[in-house]
């Protein structure tokens, strides 16, 4: 108990332990993303001071800063860290309630199903719709998979091998399903479909931010608020009905938000790979394998990791503009590799 510090809520009806020193690690996280919000906001083909960053953010700079700014770099700043933390914390809720190190969105096919649905739309129906309802279209395609993958592993109960064996299996079909439609697109041009498979926040604007934002804000808390049923999870079902959870329910529950994350995620940045895979592993190695730890460290650190990945994207090759996902796979692949070859004993 020195170790936690006790927090409740509504006059004990909701309490919970907050590992101190997770509490901390997550503070100089959230203090390292700041700094790498204003640095990055500074950095391109105009540089602008962190100070006139700063000021521009309050409306006290000047207008040509506050132009470039506000309107067009901060938004994408800002998509970056709720993208890395809406992604990163999908991957540690897969891999909490499947209990596999190696589940996350894209490995699952929620990504893939995302993509699907973005594919289709912008290959048949952008121009006929608006392409505002893109992010709509991405979520439908994630819930769906997600929905075919949780009734494909049904026998009886889902156990966490046969959601994972499935999963695999949906995110090839899905990944073969983005290809073909691809290759038999009616356009000449299908430019835009791979630039948003690569997965990419150029051009990212505030009505982007605001489709992201709710579902961030409210499902990462919500999901902290369900850690004791995750970690109980990981003694195995049997013992976790035993002690009271509702075990089917609450994963159900559980994938759903982890569903919900990755869908609105992706709806506005494209398939932005390896990130729900890379953070929470890194999480594990600071704060453990509890899951009320792990949560927040995870969403921070997958912050910061598409934040430094969009601006070595935006400042290394001016005046190309490479895409955030081409950064991540570059550090993703090698990681997932490695997680296969130290596991190759395990059973």
């Amino acid at each position: 108990m020195k170790g936690h510090v006790p927090v409740r809520w509504r006059q004990g009806r909701i309490s919970f332990l907050v590992e101190k020193k997770a509490l901390k690690i997550s503070l100089l996280l959230l203090v390292v993303c700041v700094v790498i919000a204003i640095v990055s906001t500074g950095m391109g083909e105009m540089y602008i001071s962190s100070i006139d960053v700063v000021k521009s953010v309050i409306g006290i700079g000047a207008d040509d800063h506050a132009m470039v700014v506000r309107k067009l770099r901060l938004p994408r700043i800002i998509i970056s860290m709720l993208v890395g933390a809406a992604l990163a914390a999908a991957g540690a809720i897969m891999q909490g309630i499947i209990r596999n190190p190696l589940a996350s969105p894209d490995m699952m096919g929620v990504t893939g199903g995302a993509s699907v649905a973005a594919v289709t739309f912008l290959t048949y129906f952008n121009g006929m719709i608006s392409i505002r309802w893109l992010p709509v279209s991405a979520m439908l395609g994630a819930a769906v998979v997600s929905i075919i993958l949780y009734v494909l592993a049904w026998k009886k109960g889902v156990t966490p091998i046969r959601l994972i064996l499935v999963g695999i299996g949906m995110s090839s079909l899905m990944s073969a399903g983005t290809t073909m439609m691809i290759v038999f697109s009616p356009k000449n041009d299908p430019g835009t479909a791979y630039l948003w498979l690569t997965g990419s926040v150029y051009a990212a604007n505030w009505e982007n931010v605001m489709t992201v934002l709710p579902w961030t804000v409210i499902l990462i808390p919500l999901a902290f608020l369900l850690a004791r049923h995750v970690n109980i999870g990981q003694l195995g079902d049997d013992v976790a009905a035993s002690a009271g959870s509702a075990v089917e329910v609450n994963r159900l529950v559980l994938l759903l938000i982890s569903v919900a994350l990755a869908g609105a995620a992706v709806s506005v940045a494209g398939a932005i790979g390896f990130i729900g895979l890379i953070a929470p592993h890194m999480a594990r190695k600071w704060v453990g394998s509890s899951f009320d730890s792990l949560l927040p460290v995870s969403a921070l650190l997958g912050g910061a990791v598409v934040m430094l990945a969009d601006l070595a994207g935006r400042t290394f090759f001016l005046p190309l503009d490479v895409p955030v996902g081409v950064f991540t796979a570059a550090v993703g692949a090698p990681f997932f590799i490695y997680l296969l070859y130290t596991k190759r004993n395990s059973r």
